[in-house]
């Protein structure tokens, strides 16, 4: 196989890739970047995703989850045993830079570097773009891995609708995707051998241990709920406090009560993190008020009990303001722990990089259960996440491209010699 390197001829940094991205999807008001799934940022990070692998003389797939799949083949093209590495292009609503993107331009200047160097992988590699990874559509995280894997109903997925009432379904078929065949794909999944996911920390773990690349061990359990509760919708001016029946004050009072629950609980998380009111005016007392709640802990059953409290809670609170309450699962991951022999092959590959646990979920959580996955973290000085101030040091960021490269040669030299 001829290597085809950019037209420079040198491999890209990981930060001029960052920068040919920078000014996409900025958001002026929340700060940072807002690029939603199939939104027009993310579909023109996904044009530009596309335009970077066709530069390198990688074969391009779209499957029919909207899963963009880089293909750097072997000379015989055989993709037996593949490995993937990747990430996602999708953002939170005012998240960072490096949060998804941070994964897919390493993967990138990772297949530069091994290109210049005359080096090969013992197997295909596939760059991977997964859609819908933080779920801030349509409500579901790691949408794309979990419709490839089986672990969504592809009916429910396409039943998914976001905030101004457009379905997934009509969302993927204005991507251009034909949203009748969404839905698993086990030959697809049966082509890989392991799945190496680069992310930036999300957390404090290496700004504390001083290095800039850590191997992952584990994912905590951590699921999505809505807390809707339905009271009266009224005149703010005509209704007396004593004649009220008001969603608001009930899910007001739940957001203190998690606070609670969760700081009596160690290592517990709980948050709440977006609320919506209906009909939503200034001087209107609201009729139902949805709440969504994020809840995590390294125990799932712990999880399990800190969700009934908060219902528990719920109706208690619901009760008192005269309101109804219901808490509807949106999504659970289950404690994942990465394979073990995967991570043995990092940690003799990269023998500097300590091994970290995280409480963020990745679509390597999802493909866990399917094949063997890993995942590299990348030191945020920041330890803040999902926010403008997420941030990475360009030297780090190379130094994570570097160490994904040795990580595709030495599990793809493992992939090949396994039965």
């Amino acid at each position: 196989m001829t290597p085809v390197t950019p037209s420079h001829g040198r491999p890209s940094s990981v930060s001029s890739l960052m920068r040919e991205i920078e000014h996409l999807g900025r958001d002026r008001t929340r700060g940072g970047y807002s690029r939603p799934v199939y939104s027009r940022p993310e579909l023109e990070l996904r044009e530009w995703f596309l335009a970077a692998a066709r530069a390198r003389g990688l074969d391009i797939e779209i499957d029919p989850n909207g899963i963009i799949w880089a293909w750097w083949d072997r000379a015989d093209g055989d993709r037996t045993g593949a490995l993937i590495t990747g990430s996602h292009l999708d953002s939170v609503p005012g998240g960072g830079a490096f949060d998804g993107p941070l994964g897919v331009t390493a993967a990138l200047a990772a297949v530069d570097l091994l290109r210049s160097e005359g080096r090969e992988p013992s197997v295909a590699v596939a760059i991977a773009v997964f859609p819908e990874e933080e779920g801030s559509r349509f409500g579901v995280a790691c949408l794309g891995s979990r419709l490839l894997t089986g672990a969504i109903d592809p009916d429910r997925a396409r039943a998914l609708r976001d905030a101004e009432g457009t379905t997934f379904a009509e969302a993927s078929a204005a991507a251009g995707l034909d949203p009748a065949h969404l839905g698993a794909d086990p030959a697809r999944v049966a082509q890989f051998s392991a799945f190496i996911e680069l992310h930036v920390e999300q957390g404090r773990g290496l700004v504390d241990l001083a290095g800039p690349v850590a191997i992952g061990s584990s994912i905590l359990g951590h699921g999505r709920w809505r807390a809707s509760f339905t009271g009266q919708g009224n005149h703010a001016g005509t209704t007396l406090m004593a004649d009220r029946r008001d969603p608001m004050v009930a899910a007001a009072r739940l957001i203190i009560g998690v606070e609670e629950i969760a700081r009596s609980v160690p290592h517990a998380r709980a948050t709440v993190g977006r609320l919506e009111p209906v009909p939503g005016g200034t001087n209107v007392i609201a009729s139902r008020v949805d709440a969504w709640l994020d809840v995590r802990h390294p125990d799932d059953d712990v999880t399990a009990s800190l969700v009934e409290r908060i219902r528990a809670r719920a109706t208690e609170i619901a009760a008192e303001q005269g309101c109804e309450a219901a808490l509807i699962e949106e999504s659970l991951s289950l404690t994942v722990t990465f394979d073990a022999t995967l991570r043995n092959e990092l940690q003799l590959a990269l023998p500097d990089a300590p091994v970290l646990d995280t409480g963020a979920g990745h679509d390597a959580g999802v493909l866990a259960a399917h094949l063997p996955t890993a995942m590299l973290f990348i030191r945020n000085p920041s330890g803040i996440s999902h926010s403008p101030e997420e941030y990475v040091e360009d030297v780090d960021a190379d130094h994570g491209a570097r160490a994904l490269a040795t990580a595709i040669m030495a599990v793809g030299a493992g992939a090949a010699e396994r039965p």
